[in-house]
């Protein structure tokens, strides 16, 4: 019996002595991983983000290398800073998503990183990047950069393309790009000098610069080495192509017409037949062609001469109707040609230089100011695109800057739909003056008020006062993350003034007071206080608040009557689909996201209703409010914005109703100078 035991303790001590390494092995692993997990890492990069899933890559205890997530509908803002702590990320792919808020600088000091694609998402602000020479490859198209910041420090960049952005300056530090070989920008409308602004050209193998305002020479090897279509519409008058730039290839000779040589080197000429059949007929073929030759030109000329005849013809006609045909085809200021927009600019300042341009501008506030149309497209540099505001969601026409005489800073709109009041009529000037004092008549401190009109013939003119800060939109999406580091010596002031206003898009009180005077603004209008009946908006959406100084909001674009079609479903012209659209923008200013549809806004709805609203607040602001109470005045927003959008319009609450809820949120809110206690 002993001798059958032995072996068998023996087996059982040396399976011990292996699991014991094996053990201490895991144990070190555990130990050495709750020091860096990069699964965690991500997860909390991505806590934010709906529709996320870790790639099945991404393993714990593992270094991630690569994270590639392309079209997989990600929405909302990634936490960038957590990514930048991935020490072995050499790839990232976010590209093709829904993603939004700024990258900011601190994310590309990642040290392994060396390419990053985040095309196609919804990116905005300046796209700033700290020093990396690692770096070889940055793809950032089709988002909504405004700029591109710290280029220099990207020494090491093969790759480059910001295309299909709103970049419209040449990013400092692009010329400085000595190892870069594919460069992008077109679709910008970008301001620089060609090539100066741009690396240097010889190494570049790729190049595309098409769609933008640059100006310069293009020398005709750089053509010949981009293509023609790199260059599309690439500049302004001032850029310049040479001689022979755009001269089309030449074709290569028939090859009939080629000299052969023989081995020697020798020309070799082609044998000649001399038979006498083959001299007939060539000499038959000759004969052939001249007749030929003489049949078409006789043809020739008896066009031409029928041509001429028509032509004196038609001469006398136009002559004896020349002045009511002259008269008939005068351009009318603003009319569209059905060309491109530079066409456009050049009839409307053609119709200012001429009898339009004695039109008279009235303003309310300064009657004794004399101005005409003409001053107008003065100070607009004849309606040019330098002067053009970016329209992203208005409904009447183009809007150009203005500084008139007296320092006054005014927004020139075209008026291309109806205005309320205005009926069918558009054409009598009578009736038009009339709709636009009852507009003027709107006044309210969170309504952008109606400073005068112009009315030239069938076009009108709006004027209304200039705001710097630009719209709710830009402010929310567009600006830089968190609070201005007034320590960055980048250049970056006219981004957002930091240093005359500290406030930022993670200032909750900020976003709360922005939020009810939108709501008072609108509760005025569906009062009808100007002694008028209500006025519906019809299209409240953040590129229509507008931001003053003290960042108090004022509605615009009110006062048009709805386009062909409007009414039906959750944006009807009413005012109970005035109080649905006001829900979506609580839902966007308290989350931070953007391009809301009835889909995410049932998915907001969801969450709120089963009392997870924190889970979708916009983590910038998250992070910077502290305390309970500031977590349940934002729960009360969402839920405010949860009542407005109730899919049954009698269900929803009166704006009146709304400003009671906003204000009973903060026990104290911030009220600027001048602000009503509605």
């Amino acid at each position: 019996m002993p001798l059958h035991v032995h072996p068998a303790l023996l087996l059982l001590l040396v399976l011990l002595a292996t699991s014991l390494p094996s053990s201490a092995a895991s144990s070190n692993s555990s130990s050495s991983c709750a020091g860096r997990d990069d699964a965690a890492t991500i997860a909390a990069a991505f806590r934010h983000v709906h529709n996320f899933r870790p790639p099945p890559g991404v393993q714990p205890c593992h270094p991630v290398r690569e994270l590639r997530l392309p079209s997989r509908n990600l929405t909302g803002p990634v936490s960038w800073a957590a990514l930048a702590n991935l020490s072995a990320l050499a790839a990232l792919d976010l590209s093709g998503n829904a993603l939004q808020g700024a990258i900011p600088g601190a994310f590309w000091r990642a040290p392994s990183l060396r390419a990053v694609d985040v095309s196609g998402n919804q990116l905005g602000g300046a796209l700033r990047v700290d020093p990396n020479p690692r770096l070889r490859s940055l793809n950032a198209s089709r988002n909504r950069f405004t700029g591109v910041e710290g280029l220099e420090g990207l020494s090491g960049l093969a790759a480059l393309d910001v295309s299909a952005n709103r970049i419209r300056a040449v990013p400092r530090g692009l010329s400085r790009l000595a190892r870069l070989e594919r460069l992008d920008l077109s679709r910008n409308a970008m301001r620089g000098r060609f090539p100066a602004d741009l690396p240097p050209l010889g190494r570049l193998r790729s190049l595309n610069v098409s769609y933008n305002n640059f100006s310069g020479v293009v020398d005709s090897g750089d053509v010949k080495k981009f293509g023609h279509s790199a260059f599309v519409h690439a500049g302004n008058a001032s850029l310049v192509f040479a001689e022979d730039s755009t001269a089309p290839p030449r074709r290569p000779s028939p090859p009939h017409e080629k000299s052969k040589k023989d081995g020697s080197g020798k020309k070799k000429t082609p044998e000649k037949k001399t038979t006498g059949r083959s001299t007939k007929r060539r000499r038959h073929l000759s004969v052939v062609a001249l007749a030929v030759i003489c049949g078409v030109a006789s043809l020739a000329m008896l066009l031409c001469l029928v041509g001429c005849v028509a032509c004196g013809v038609l001469r006398s006609r136009k002559n004896r109707g020349k002045d009511d045909e002259e008269e008939r085809k005068k351009p009318q200021w603003g009319e569209k040609s059905g060309g491109d927009g530079e066409e456009e600019e050049e009839d409307a300042v053609v119709a200012a230089a001429k009898g339009a341009s004695a039109a008279p501008v009235v303003l309310f506030e300064r009657p004794l100011m004399q101005l005409t149309l003409a001053d107008l497209a003065a100070a607009t540099s004849g309606f040019g695109r330098e002067s053009q505001l970016a329209e992203r969601g208005g409904r009447s026409g183009a809007a150009y800057r203005a500084v008139l005489p007296g320092d006054l800073h005014v927004v020139v709109r075209v008026v291309e739909g109806g205005v309320a009041g205005l009926g069918e009529d558009g054409d009598n000037t009578a009736a038009a003056a009339t709709a636009f004092r009852e507009l003027a008549r709107l006044r309210h401190p969170n309504i952008l008020p109606l400073l005068g009109y112009c009315i030239a013939g069938k076009e009108k003119l709006l004027l209304y006062e200039y705001m710097e800060k630009g719209d709710l939109h830009r402010w929310l999406h567009e600006l830089p993350a968190g609070r201005p580091d007034m320590d960055d010596g980048g250049g970056c002031g006219d981004v957002w003034e930091a240093a005359e206003d500290k406030r930022s898009v993670s200032d909750w009180p900020t976003r709360h007071r922005i939020a009810l005077g939108v709501a008072r603004g609108l509760a005025f209008l569906h009062q009808g206080w100007a002694g008028s009946g209500p006025v519906v908006h019809g299209h409240l959406v953040p590129t229509n608040v507008l931001l003053g100084d003290d960042l108090e909001p004022r509605i615009s674009d009110f006062g048009h009557n709805p386009p062909a079609g409007a009414g039906a479903g959750e944006y009807a012209a009413t005012r109970e689909g005035d109080v649905y659209a006001f829900g979506v923008l609580v839902l966007e200013l308290v989350t931070g996201q953007a391009g809301w549809d009835e889909a995410s806004v049932s998915w907001a709805r969801g969450i709120v209703r089963d009392g997870k609203g924190m889970d979708i607040v916009d983590p910038r602001v998250r992070d910077e409010a502290a305390g309970e109470a500031a977590e349940r005045e934002m729960v009360e927003c969402l839920r405010a914005g949860y009542l407005c959008t109730a899919h049954a319009p009698e269900k929803r609450p009166t704006m009146q109703q709304v400003v009671g809820v906003l204000k009973d949120i903060r026990a104290a809110p911030a009220t600027p100078p001048g602000q009503p206690a509605a």
